[in-house]
C-alpha cells in the first residue's frame, strides 16, 4: 500500500493547510469528470482522496502515523477500508468537504463561487454602494497658491423620497423573482463545476418591482441638482485630486453613496516656474547691474515681496536662494524656496558716448577682469600646442 504522505506529495511534518492545498491541487487534476473513461484516473482519485480523509482528520492521522492503515480498517468514509475507497461516491464526498461544501449540488456552487468569485448567497437585500463621480476644477496660479473655494452644482441619482428608495408604491408592490427565486443568479451545472450568471430578469437585486413608484418608475432613485462647496487647500498642482466623502449617488438597497472626485488644473504663471514646492524665476540685469552689484525688489506667489542681493561680478545663469517664499506644502508642511536664476543681458542700440565709454573701459580691461575667459583662452592654447 502506498504511503499516504506520498500520495499527496507533502512531509510528515506538513500542516494541515498544506495537506488541503495538495489534495485540492492534485483532487482537480484527477476528478472522474475531467478525465471520463480512464480508470487510472478514477483510481488515483480514490487513492488520494482516502489519503486526505485520513491525514485531514488529526485523530485517523495520528493513529496511522503510530500504527499504520491497518489500524484504521473500517473507520473511513462511513465504511471504507485501507486500499482505497470502495465507491466513488465516498471520494466525491472527501472532495466536496475539502472545498468547503456539503454533499451533492450545494458542494458543487461552493467550489465554482470560491475560484471564480461569485457569491450564491441571497442578494434579495444586498446593499450596493452609489456611483461615484468626477469633475475638473481649473484653478489660477493664484487660486492655488492662496487656497480658494468653488462652488459646484452637480447632477446625482438621489433616493426617490416618494418610495423612500424601494422603487415601489408600497412593500406589496415588491415580490421576489420567479426566475432566479430571490437568489439573484442563474445556476447551470458543467460536471462537478456550478456556472453562476446574472439573473437576467431582476439584474441581479432577486427581485422585481410588480407595482413601481409613478415618480421614480421602479428606480428608487432620481436625479437631482446639488450644490457643493469644494474647499481647495492652498498648494495644491495641476494632476492632483481631491475626494468629497458622499457626494456621489445615493446607493441601491439602503447602500451607502458613492464619492466626488474633484481633478486639479493650474493654469501656468507667466513668470513663475514650479517644481514641486519650490517656484523659479529668470531674473534679467544689465551688465553694470551685474558687474556692480545691486538690490532687486522680486514678487513673490503669495503675493509679497521680497529684496534680492545681486553682489558684484555676478554671472549670467547664476542661482540664488529666497528661502520659504516658494509655495505652501498642501499637506501644510510648510513652504518651498524661491530659486532666481540671474540672466545677463548685452546692451543693444548703444549711441555714441555708450559706444566711447565702453571702448575706453576695453581699454582698461586686465584678465583678472574675466577669469573664465581667461582659463577657457589657457585651456585652447594647451590643445593646439600638442
Amino acid at each position: 500500500m502506498s504511503d499516504y504522505y506520498n500520495v499527496l506529495g507533502v512531509t510528515k511534518s506538513a500542516s494541515s493547510e498544506e495537506i488541503k492545498k495538495a489534495y485540492r491541487k492534485s483532487a482537480l487534476q484527477h476528478h472522474p469528470d475531467k478525465n471520463q473513461g480512464n480508470p487510472d484516473s478514477e483510481k488515483k482519485f480514490k487513492e488520494i482522496s482516502e489519503a486526505y480523509e485520513v491525514l485531514s482528520d488529526e485523530k485517523k492521522k495520528q493513529i496511522y502515523d503510530q500504527y499504520g492503515a491497518d489500524a484504521l480498517k473500517g473507520g473511513m468514509g462511513g465504511g471504507g477500508h485501507p486500499g482505497g475507497f470502495s465507491s466513488m461516491e465516498e471520494a466525491l464526498r472527501t472532495f466536496m468537504g475539502a472545498f468547503g461544501g456539503g454533499g451533492g449540488g450545494g458542494g458543487q456552487e461552493t467550489i465554482f463561487d470560491s475560484f471564480f468569485g461569485f457569491d450564491s448567497r441571497s442578494s434579495e437585500s444586498a446593499e450596493q454602494q452609489g456611483a461615484s463621480k468626477r469633475m475638473n476644477l481649473s484653478l489660477t496660479f493664484e487660486e492655488a497658491m492662496t487656497g480658494v473655494e468653488k462652488e459646484a452644482t452637480l447632477t446625482n441619482l438621489a433616493k426617490c423620497q416618494t418610495c423612500h428608495g424601494s422603487g415601489a408604491t408600497s412593500s406589496a408592490g415588491i415580490k421576489k423573482c420567479t426566475r432566479c427565486g430571490g437568489q439573484g443568479q442563474i445556476h447551470q451545472s458543467r460536471g462537478f463545476f456550478s456556472m453562476a450568471t446574472l439573473c437576467p430578469q431582476c439584474s441581479g437585486k432577486g427581485k422585481v418591482i410588480a407595482d413601481p413608484c409613478k415618480d421614480c418608475h421602479g428606480a428608487g432613485r432620481v436625479k437631482q441638482k446639488q450644490k457643493v462647496n469644494i474647499k481647495v487647500p492652498a498648494g495644491v498642482d495641476s494632476g492632483m485630486r481631491l475626494k468629497l466623502s458622499g457626494y456621489g449617488d445615493d446607493g441601491e438597497s439602503g447602500g451607502p453613496k458613492g464619492d466626488l472626485y474633484v481633478y486639479i488644473t493650474v493654469e501656468p504663471h507667466k513668470i513663475f516656474q514650479r517644481d514641486g514646492d519650490d517656484l523659479h524665476l529668470e531674473l534679467p540685469i544689465s551688465f553694470t547691474e551685474a558687474a556692480l552689484g545691486a538690490k532687486k525688489e522680486i514678487p513673490t506667489a503669495l503675493g509679497g515681496t521680497c529684496r534680492v542681493n545681486i553682489p558684484e561680478g555676478t554671472q549670467s545663469g547664476k542661482m540664488l536662494r529666497v528661502k520659504n517664499e516658494g509655495c505652501p506644502n498642501v499637506h501644510g508642511q510648510g513652504q518651498g524656496d524661491l530659486l532666481i536664476k540671474i540672466m545677463v543681458e548685452t546692451p543693444v542700440d548703444l549711441n555714441e558716448k555708450q559706444k566711447s565709454l565702453l571702448s575706453q573701459f576695453a581699454e582698461l580691461e586686465n584678465e583678472s577682469n574675466s577669469p573664465r575667459k581667461q582659463s577657457f583662452l589657457d585651456k585652447l592654447k594647451v590643445f593646439f600646442s600638442k
